[in-house]
């Protein structure tokens, strides 16, 4: 596998069952001839072995749900210059437009009776929902970026939270719903002001909405979101959380008496396991349901072929008394069933990561889509009632017919304090009994996420560069249990760092094929901060690359868009009351202690991890001339570019990883060998 083969690869996302459970309906996004992304809509028969693609041409389209008499798709595409919905007729033909809003239009939700259509919408304060877009479209404004006689404005600040990783600097509009009347066409706006409102869901009748909203007076220190509901009828508004927690995507019961939605009260600050919450409508009391299962609900596998960690709705079950969900635990996801009197069982797992899950109406047919260490995605009809599975689509299989993977193999030791810590170990492609190879430690982000068994076309590129490679969950990391995620918290480059040493340490006892004179680290955003801790700790990795890290907590509190509580919740101290201890977790106070050849990789547009984290370290690396150092800059690119970036920057990004661990790891071996043996 090579680094150019990203753009061979599909990304198969959102399946949708139909009503009835025979058609699945999902997007395939992929790189074009032009470097650049398109999704496309297939629709496939739950008995057939082929998909029929609806959509075609240089144009983005997601989103596709089906009404619930399965007649017809509605979808959102950027066709007409910026994402708007559309429809489709399930027999065919071209699909139409239903929306013109200003700022485009997202997440349609069908209402229980097929004649309105709820959806997502950007609004200024003194916009409405129902106001058109101008003629000159995003897409036009777009093409004439180049032109100089643009006036530019000043960006006038004055909130805390004024920009954010995933869509800039603010710009004054807020998340807000409205219903298309598909009869008359007319837009009724549900939610106003200040405020982000999502996961929007239709009563079973009709009737209610729900959503999830801060609508608190300071949004921006609050950090909490509430579940409520708005009568279409009568306007009128009910909170049903107390202002405490972290709730999302709110699932109404088939009886409408119940409101199911997962989230916390953040006992653990961001290192709290999401549960699945209950609302009883009537007696307005909440329920935990998963309260003793120590797994956290959600997708939280960390890999390198889609970025969407979102909350899912739970999907109840007909009779209302429990629910299906997915849920992380040990490096696998699956979909799991809990009932409402909190037993919780497994109904599709094994050693993969299911990233989505979509049932018929009657609960008797699942579709999942699921990766695999050897398959970036497909979809796999599952019987809910005689548990057999049958793949249906293999979207990658004319790629991977010509390729060889690096299947990981598991491992597990004992820390040094005793903790268990699990991680998996690949091999080189071509590896042979009795010769030995360079071992690449890969450190993963968050720190609150997981590897797990998914695809990673980063790994499988080293691994057929002829590296071994090395990827484990810290205490930190999701998949463990609530005592496990939260203890790395006040203590980053203290016990989780020995975790990641102990596992080089266990690897290189335990495998014979790796050379401990030829080993290199990289990670990015917290694996990013791990590696320029490492290489101020110890020089036992002969380079380094860093990835959109972290160099210096007290500068960090101020840039970055989450810095002013992420500080607080992980370091455990803030500029203002503790800033020593902010120095003391900081990779920067031991830049003179850096022998390590480091390559340094920031996009320009990170503003969850700012560049001036890179370039502080690269300065300071720089100016003292220690080892080699160099320092990457990715033009336009956010936080998230190795996942969703720029084709063309994520293709590049691997060869300089790759090209730098080949100059610096398998270079000069016998030297380096030398070097140890003289201890």
């Amino acid at each position: 596998m090579t680094a150019e083969d990203l753009y061979r690869i599909a990304f198969l996302e959102d399946p949708q069952l139909s009503p009835d459970g025979t058609k699945v309906a999902y997007v395939v996004k992929s790189i074009d001839e032009s470097r650049q992304y398109r999704s496309h809509l297939f629709v496939q028969g739950i008995e057939q072995d082929a998909p029929v693609q609806w959509t075609y041409g240089s144009v983005l389209d997601t989103a596709l749900r089906w009404s619930p008499d399965g007649r017809s798709l509605a979808f959102v595409s950027n066709r007409s210059g910026q994402p708007q919905i559309w429809l489709f007729s399930a027999e065919g033909g071209e699909p139409r437009q239903l929306t013109t809003c200003r700022h485009g239009a997202r997440q349609p939700v069908w209402s229980p009776d097929g004649t309105r259509i709820l959806f997502s919408t950007r609004l200024s304060v003194d916009e409405r929902a129902d106001e058109e877009a101008p003629p000159s479209t995003d897409r036009e404004a777009s093409a004439s970026a180049g032109d100089d006689r643009r006036v530019k404005r000043p960006i006038v600040i004055d909130r805390l939270k004024y920009k954010s990783d995933e869509s800039g600097f603010f710009d004054g509009k807020y998340r807000h719903l409205a219903v298309l009347d598909l009869i008359t066409g007319e837009v009724r706006q549900i939610t106003e002001g200040p405020y982000d409102h999502d996961g929007g869901a239709w009563s079973p009748d009709g009737t209610m909405i729900a959503f999830t909203a801060n609508r608190t007076d300071d949004p921006d220190r609050t950090l909490i979101a509430d579940v409520y509901v708005v009568s279409i009828r009568t306007d009128e508004w009910r909170r049903l959380t107390n202002g405490t927690g972290v709730f999302s995507v709110p699932s109404w019961s088939p009886d409408g008496s119940r409101i199911a939605c997962i989230g916390h009260e953040k006992e653990y600050a961001g290192a709290t396991l999401k549960r699945i919450w209950t609302i009883d409508l009537v007696s307005g009391g909440m329920t935990c349901v998963t309260r003793d299962w120590d797994v956290h609900v959600g997708d939280v596998v960390i890999g390198d072929m889609r970025s969407d960690h979102a909350d899912r709705p739970v999907l109840w079950t007909p009779d209302g008394t429990g629910v299906y969900f997915l849920a992380s635990d040990r490096g696998s996801t699956g979909v799991y069933h809990a009932g409402l009197d909190g037993s919780v069982s497994s109904v599709a797992g094994g050693e993969r990561h299911v990233y989505a899950v979509t049932m018929d109406r009657e609960r008797k047919t699942a579709v999942l889509a699921a990766s695999d260490p050897l398959n970036p995605g497909d979809l796999y009809r599952l019987s809910l009632t005689t548990g057999v599975e049958r793949r249906l689509t293999r979207i990658n299989q004319a790629l991977l017919d010509e390729i060889v993977l690096s299947r990981p193999e598991p491992l597990a030791f004992e820390a040094e304090d005793g903790w268990q810590i699990h991680g998996w170990i690949m091999k080189p492609v071509g590896w042979r009994e009795g010769e030995t190879y360079p071992l690449i430690l890969e450190i993963h982000g968050g720190p609150h996420m997981m590897y797990g068994y998914t695809f990673f076309h980063e790994m499988q590129m080293l691994a057929s560069r002829g590296y071994a490679v090395l990827f484990t969950n810290p205490r930190g990391s999701h998949g463990y249990g609530q005592r496990f995620v939260d203890a790395c918290r006040g203590d980053y480059g203290g016990k989780d760092y020995r975790d990641l040493m102990n596992a080089v340490d266990y690897a290189v006892k335990t495998f014979a094929f790796i050379d401990e004179s030829r080993m290199g680290v990289t990670g990015g955003s917290y694996g990013g901060f791990m590696t320029n801790w490492i290489v101020g700790q110890t020089n036992r990795f002969r380079a380094a690359v860093t990835q959109r890290s972290i160099s210096n907590w007290l500068s960090f509190y101020g840039v970055s868009d989450i810095g002013y509580f992420f500080a607080a919740d992980e370091i455990g101290a803030n500029l203002y009351d503790n800033p020593d201890k902010l120095w003391q977790h900081s990779p920067l106070r031991h830049a003179a202690q850096v022998e390590t050849p480091l390559l340094i990789l920031h996009g320009e547009r990170d503003y969850r991890c700012p560049i001036e984290q890179a370039e502080q370290f690269y300065a300071a690396l720089k100016h003292q001339d220690k080892a080699p150092v160099r320092l990457v800059r990715f033009p336009d690119a956010n936080h998230e570019l190795s996942r969703s970036g720029d084709p063309v920057l994520r293709v590049e990004r691997l060869r300089l990883i790759a090209d730098w661990f080949d100059q610096y790891v398998k270079a000069g071996a016998e030297e380096r060998r030398n070097e140890y043996a003289k201890g």
